[in-house]
């Protein structure tokens, strides 16, 4: 039985995505993708999980599209085109899809984020990585510019940085993502494991109601102007006060206790 390229466990709220195909670094196959959109619609109907993980197998986090993939749609009818239209479509919507889940995604790298990669680092909305990791939209030595991947890293990164990534295809360091925005911070390889789990272990204590809610509200607000961002999140933390895990939370702090979470 072939396992799937695609791996899901979930505990305590908790669930871990895996990417399982270390053999091709985990590059993202049009299959792939496709796994990947279903397992995280997957995770967004279950109402017991608040945070999801995403790792890797092998020796590299992921080396973005599947090169091999693509370059057999040369020989297609019209040069790869329509292959390429549905292929980056699809990235985009696997990209879209964690941005827009209620849940809140972090990424745990270890090894290369290349290309499509990256943009997986910097689509999820935390990521840890350990000391030896990389990080590159490296399309450019290809002689392709990484678009699609541009997207993500240059609401993340700085301009200059992300520019600098875009047009050099350097690889950057672990410490220069974290510099750079890329990244939350490095760690070393033996405390990988841990500081991810901490981290996701705090998010998952809170509400999920309350942690959608902001999500949403994060991505939303930053690409508005600065006066209508105040608007629409004043809107949003009225909203929030009315909620029973606002009621809650805020009674447990008055009276000294911690809070019991239904939602």
């Amino acid at each position: 039985m072939t396992e799937s390229i695609v791996l899901l466990s979930s505990a305590d709220g908790i669930a871990t995505l895996t990417l399982n195909r270390p053999q091709a670094r985990n590059a993202l196959s049009e299959d792939m993708l496709t796994e990947l959109k279903s397992t995280i619609q997957r995770i967004d109907s279950d109402e017991s999980l608040r945070v999801v993980v995403v790792e890797a197998n092998g020796p590299g986090f992921c080396a973005g599209h599947d090169l091999k993939e693509m370059n057999g749609h040369r020989q297609d009818e019209d040069g790869g085109r329509d292959y390429f239209e549905r292929l980056f479509a699809a990235c985009s919507d696997v990209m879209l899809s964690i941005v827009q889940s209620p849940k809140i995604f972090i990424a745990k790298v270890d090894g290369i984020a290349t290309a499509a990669g990256c943009q997986l680092v910097a689509a999820c909305d935390m990521a840890i990585a350990s000391d030896h990791a990389r990080f590159g939209v490296n399309g450019i030595n290809a002689g392709l510019f990484c678009s699609t991947p541009m997207v993500s890293l240059s609401r993340n990164a700085g301009r200059k940085a992300a520019m600098e990534l875009l047009t050099t295809g350097h690889l950057m360091s672990a410490p220069e993502a974290a510099n750079a925005g890329v990244i939350n911070k490095f760690v070393s390889d033996d405390q990988l494991d841990e500081s991810v789990a901490t981290m996701a272990s705090a998010v998952a204590e809170k509400p999920a109601s309350v942690l959608a809610l902001g999500k949403q509200a994060f991505y939303r607000q930053l690409e508005m102007p600065l006066d209508e961002a105040y608007v629409h999140t004043s809107k949003v933390i009225t909203d929030n006060m009315m909620m029973d895990a606002a009621c809650e939370g805020i009674s447990a702090f008055i009276e000294k206790r911690k809070p019991e979470w239904k939602a």
